[in-house]
């Protein structure tokens, strides 16, 4: 008989999480990164092909280009208006909320640098399979010092009773003064002191996660089936303090170190220099509030109170022992995953690299090859005569120089065939295969003049228009994936944190807009802008 759900103790629940948040973990570094750190290789222009020595090392830099190439098209599908997403009202009750609930969150994705966010999003789901970016409401401590002096206690009461203020030192000098009323000497208390104000503000914050910083467990097929999801990072001990956290309570954690070597495997990969996790900032560092330690956020659904249903909780676990910090329940995980060509009941897709790696290595390969050749055909080797030749004068590769032999026929050329016109075609053939996995092509970018010329404009739109079909996937996938998780994700927060009204700008004048009235299930749609052909043909349809 199955045991009865009971309310988990603070060791069990700190087990459990650690355990799960481990075993993502160890998933990611066994069998996601070393994909992606050979992805960061190939894109950075290296290959895994070996290198004689004395021949060519050129690399073709295939995977480097295609995704420059497609990358200006997917921004321009996102960008070229100024609302990015749009929420569509199903009823004639939700017109107004709609287009302030449009307005309002474009508003925030702007805010936060949008466009960044978006190319480093599609960069990765490009290049590492997923792109992640997080969006939450933070709420943070900023503190002030302020120094006065000369106050007599009454003022010093004042300040002493604000609650935003902490006095921090004080100094009571007495100075005589005469009271015309009396006469007499009056000893009066003069005070100086020093005093920390706190502001706590908030505000919907975007983040773009490195992938290295991002783990989910091996069964998972979405970010909603997911049993464990983590967020593994590093922070300043201050700056946790500002978040909330008492200083003993974090001081002492430990920083990831060197014992990750996965994490600093794929940072140095994406830096293109050694990067070494946490020692350079706390080596020394006397400053405690300035050292680095590790945070791990773990979103999972856990039955806390031992009623049989799992609620979704939000854990902090501090150090690289992973020691429970906090915990609370929340609505929704702050992540949009982002992917290009997603992968069916899977949680990691296909990224462009997946796709042509191979032909990288064949077109390098043929390159190295043609190379190698031009090289031996202008400069064959010799045959010479042993005893016959001045070999001082073979190795000498000056123009002109002359070549002592003692017989005629003491030296003759090694002919070698010029094979790089045959090898040429097959170079075209590798960059044909590349255009027809990820629709790129000469023709698509326009710098294919000869294959356009005497084409009528009507062959060459529907020319275009079939290169590009490849790309408008990619960007379907973006849109209904990580764009419409971003943006239900901020549309979620406004409503949850918004306590007051604001004014913006709608429609050309300034209206109030108060989300936290918006309903969080309001009967609203999102509608991702998509191209669908150019302006003048749109129109001629009309």
């Amino acid at each position: 008989m199955a045991q009865e759900p009971a309310e988990l103790t603070s060791d069990e629940l700190q087990s459990i999480v650690s355990t799960a948040v481990k075993s993502c973990v160890d998933f990611i570094d066994s069998d996601i990164a070393p994909s992606r750190i050979q992805a960061q290789r190939y894109m950075d222009g290296e290959t895994d092909l070996g290198v004689e020595e004395g021949r060519s090392n050129i690399v073709s830099t295939k995977v480097r280009d295609t995704v420059r190439a497609i990358k200006p098209s997917l921004q321009k599908v996102f960008m070229t208006t100024d609302k990015a997403v749009e929420f569509i009202p199903r009823g004639p009750e939700d017109v107004a909320a709609a287009a302030q609930a449009t307005s309002y969150c474009n508003y925030i994705f702007s805010k936060n640098n949008g466009f960044r966010l978006l190319s480093d999003a599609f960069h990765d789901a490009m290049v590492k399979r997923v792109g992640i970016l997080k969006a939450y409401y933070e709420d943070t401590d900023h503190q002030t010092i302020h120094e006065y002096t000369g106050l007599d206690q009454a003022a010093f009461d004042f300040l002493e009773g604000q609650p935003d203020l902490t006095v921090m030192s004080q100094e009571i000098e007495t100075t005589t003064t005469m009271d015309p009323a009396s006469g007499m000497d009056v000893e009066t208390p003069i005070i100086s002191c020093r005093v920390a104000r706190k502001k706590r503000t908030g505000q919907i914050k975007i983040d773009s996660i490195p992938p290295e910083e991002f783990f989910v467990n091996r069964e998972a097929r979405s970010l909603e089936d997911a049993y464990c999801v983590v967020h593994r990072t590093e922070a300043r001990v201050g700056d946790l303090v500002a978040l909330g956290y008492e200083f003993d309570e974090v001081a002492d954690l430990s920083a990831l170190g060197d014992a990750d070597e996965t994490r600093d495997s794929e940072r140095s990969a994406r830096h293109g220099y050694s990067v070494t996790a946490g020692t350079d900032d706390n080596e020394g560092n006397q400053d405690v509030s300035m050292r680095l330690v590790a945070v791990s956020e773990a979103y999972m659904r856990v039955d806390t109170f031992g009623t049989g249903i799992p609620s979704l909780y939000r854990f902090v676990l501090g150090g690289g022992s992973y020691t429970l910090l906090s915990a609370e329940p929340i609505d929704k995980i702050p992540f949009s995953i982002f992917e290009i060509s997603p992968e069916p009941h899977s949680f990691f897709g296909t990224s462009i690299v997946d796709l042509i790696r191979d032909d990288q290595d064949a077109a390098t390969s043929i390159m190295r090859g043609i190379l190698d050749n031009v090289a031996m055909t202008n400069t064959p080797r010799l045959v010479v005569q042993e005893n016959a030749v001045n070999i001082d004068d073979i190795l000498n590769n000056e123009i002109g120089a002359v070549i002592r032999a003692r017989s005629p026929g003491a030296v003759q050329d090694l002919t070698i065939p010029f094979a790089a016109g045959q090898t040429l075609p097959a170079l075209q053939y590798m960059d044909q295969m590349i255009e027809s996995k990820t629709g790129i092509t000469r023709a698509s970018q326009g710098l294919n003049p000869d294959q356009l010329q005497s084409t009528t404009a009507v062959a060459v739109s529907a020319q275009m228009a079939a290169a590009a079909g490849q790309t408008e996937v990619m960007a379907r996938n973006l849109a209904e994936g990580g764009m419409t998780q971003l943006f239900k994700l901020i549309l979620h927060l406004s409503i949850q944190h918004q306590d007051k009204e604001t004014v913006m700008r709608l429609n050309g004048s300034f209206v109030p807009v108060d989300p936290s009235s918006w309903q969080a299930d309001m009967d609203m749609t999102t509608n991702v802008g998509l191209g669908t052909g150019r302006a003048e043909e749109r129109q001629a349809a009309l």
